[in-house]
């Protein structure tokens, strides 16, 4: 794993730490849009995470066909729930989404920690993913818990 990777994968947490915050800001009216920014930056990062499968199948020289069903089955999964979280907020209250992109990201890392016992993702990865998917999930949750118990922070 490139330390490059590493740095950008670090960086990348960025949005989550200032939408989350800026979602728990006392302005009803700008929490309410960073709140928007966090589920829609949690949504594309999910969707990155499973491209990144894709990748390692595309390329791999891995002849079982389950190894490629299941590496492609998770390249799209996380996709396909980023999607249902952004457009759940204008369905029903956004906390769902919220709840929802916490259960992928813990899924997603769950699959991936599998994969890698079986030696089928690199060491280096599953460590740069477990350290993003706890931060990430870290502010959903604060973000989840704050937001349904009615606080806010003042900055």
């Amino acid at each position: 794993m490139p330390w490059l990777a590493i740095l950008l994968s670090a960086l990348g947490l960025i949005p989550f730490i200032v939408c989350g915050l800026a979602a728990l800001g006392p302005d009803p009216d700008t929490a309410a849009r960073m709140l928007d920014a966090l589920i829609g930056y949690a949504a594309v990062a999910l969707a990155f995470v499973g491209g990144i499968h894709w990748g390692f199948e595309l390329q791999s020289d891995q002849r079982q066909r389950s190894v490629s069903r299941a590496r492609l089955t998770l390249g799209i999964l996380p996709l396909l729930v980023g999607w249902i979280c952004l457009v759940l907020p204008l369905v029903v209250a956004p906390w769902v989404s919220l709840v929802l992109l916490i259960i992928a990201y813990i899924a997603a890392v769950l699959a991936e920690h599998e994969a890698g016992r079986r030696n089928l993702l690199p060491p280096r990865y599953l460590w740069v993913r477990w350290g993003f998917t706890v931060v990430a999930v870290a502010m959903l949750v604060t973000v989840l818990t704050l937001r349904l118990i009615g606080l806010t922070i003042r900055f």
